[in-house]
């Protein structure tokens, strides 16, 4: 008899894995210690207000893989949606990402884009040939008083950390624009799936041979009852943390609830000290095709991941890195076990990464089976 796959989670990565080996001919069993599908990316009415909220913190579809974009248009349909994410820092609103309409509010100016260019470059500190920090890179290419308005302090409340502790990496990720061009991202396709992510998530997951499990937590004792196990839980809770815990940053949300239209946008930040909070995200801006007399809000605050908090971002610091490298090395020696997702192999990713890394992991573990190979702990390597 041959034996069921088991996934660990019912999020994007659990869910995509499931449909593409059900449709294969498998039968596959996902365990989800949650209530709901869709992870983090879950999604419900508000009863009060009637908004579609995202009840794990916002999340805006956006993509420049055909594939993915292609996938998820086939379970649901997506409605144009462009983040516009505004900023207050001392007492004034500006536009992120930074753009000629920001530095020109800013400095108080008329630049045309060359002028911004040059102007920005002359700020510059030019002493820092190879940035290390997060503040490095921050002072190298926009200058003290940009970094201290919109980088510094807002840096400090989301990860707890000084900028002199964090990577230049992660500020690699923030663009900077010579033009008016106001949409936080770049990519091909954006949007929001029309009746929400848990629709999205359930249409994937409705495919004959799947069967879910809410509220079941899955031991790893019971992999041997399984022909392979796709977990895409915390790496570290896996081996019981027995190389210690993984550091991540969780977040809390203080919900209230208004009539009308709050702050008339779906983003705003908060970059100094002002507020405790790192940003308000009013929900009903995210559904714009959607009319709705009252509002709901979230103010979002960032703290160190406790044991028994959701983890949402991995921090990902040198020392860290060294602590996954032990855990990547007893899970390469796990049989029929293969981790995925953002918690599984402890990288930021975005959804339609996730999405992506998920239809390939799939196409790998039919590809070894029908090769008679061994499928490997990790498709993607979470080291690199």
């Amino acid at each position: 008899m041959q034996k069921n796959i088991a996934i660990v989670g019912a999020g994007f990565s659990g869910a995509v894995i499931a449909r593409e080996l059900a449709q294969a001919g498998y039968k596959v069993e996902i365990f989800e210690s949650r209530p709901h599908i869709a992870g983090n990316c879950h999604s419900e009415r508000d009863a009060e207000t009637g908004v579609m909220v995202h009840i794990y913190g916002p999340h805006i579809f956006h993509t420049d893989i055909e594939r993915v974009w292609e996938y998820v248009n086939r379970y649901s349909r997506f409605m144009p949606y462009v983040n516009r994410v505004k900023a207050i820092t001392n007492n004034s609103v500006y536009t992120l990402p930074i753009n000629l309409l920001t530095i020109n509010q800013f400095f108080g100016k008329t630049f045309r884009p060359a002028e911004a260019q040059a102007f920005l470059a002359s700020l510059g500190d030019k002493t820092i040939e190879n940035p290390v920090t997060f503040e490095d890179q921050a002072l190298r290419f926009v200058g003290r008083e940009l970094y201290e308005a919109f980088f510094k302090t807002y840096t400090v409340k989301q990860w707890g950390m000084q900028p002199t502790e964090l990577p230049a990496s992660i500020l690699k990720r923030l663009p900077v624009r010579f033009n008016y061009d106001d949409n936080y991202f770049n990519h091909k396709y954006q949007g929001m799936p029309e009746d929400g992510y848990t629709s999205l998530v359930e249409k994937i997951l409705d495919v004959p041979g799947v069967t879910v499990h809410l509220n079941t937590r899955f031991d790893p004792a019971q992999k041997d009852e399984y022909a392979h196990v796709f977990y895409s839980g915390p790496i570290d809770a896996w081996f019981n943390h027995a190389e210690g815990r993984l550091p991540y940053r969780t977040l809390d949300f203080e919900v209230f609830r208004d009539t009308g239209d709050y702050q008339g946008n779906a983003v705003i930040n908060y970059c100094d000290n002002a507020q405790p909070y790192t940003r308000i995200t009013e929900h009903k801006h995210f559904s714009p095709w959607e009319q709705h007399e009252k509002t709901l809000l979230y103010k979002e605050f960032s703290r160190q991941c406790e044991e028994k908090d959701i983890p949402y971002y991995p921090i990902r610091q040198a020392r860290d890195k060294v602590q996954l490298e032990r855990y990547v090395k007893v899970a390469n020696e796990e049989p029929n076990v293969t981790f995925v997702g953002r918690l599984g192999t402890y990288r930021y990713l975005d959804m339609d990464v996730t999405i992506n890394e998920a239809l390939s992991t799939a196409d790998k573990f039919l590809a070894c089976a029908k090769g008679n190979e061994r499928m490997p702990a990790f498709v993607i390597d979470p080291l690199a």
